[in-house]
């Protein structure tokens, strides 16, 4: 299948918890790719500023359910929330 949708979820993580919030998406993006709805891809991209997690899914329904997900709700999202500083900026991109 081909990506439809992007989630991208930025934070703003102190490099001294950018390991553990490596960890989390380590654990979780086989778990998330073998068995989220409509997941294709996910990616870690990291600069000085801030850390996004990309996640690539076949449809902009798809990416929505994500976040109300098992997955997302009860481990993602409580284990990297310790590490940033800042709320998120989550968005979800419709590729044209």
């Amino acid at each position: 299948m081909a990506v439809k949708a992007y989630l991208q979820i930025t934070m703003v993580v102190p490099e001294k918890n950018r390991a553990a919030a490596a960890k989390v998406y380590h654990d979780y993006r086989q778990p998330f790719l073998d068995t989220i709805p409509g997941a294709e891809t996910k990616e870690l991209l990291v600069r000085d500023e801030d850390v996004q997690v990309m996640h690539g899914f076949d449809s902009v329904e798809h990416a929505k359910a994500y976040l109300k997900s098992d997955m997302f709700t009860k481990h993602v999202f409580p284990g990297l929330k310790p590490t940033w500083t800042e709320d998120p900026d989550v968005r979800i991109y419709a590729v044209a």
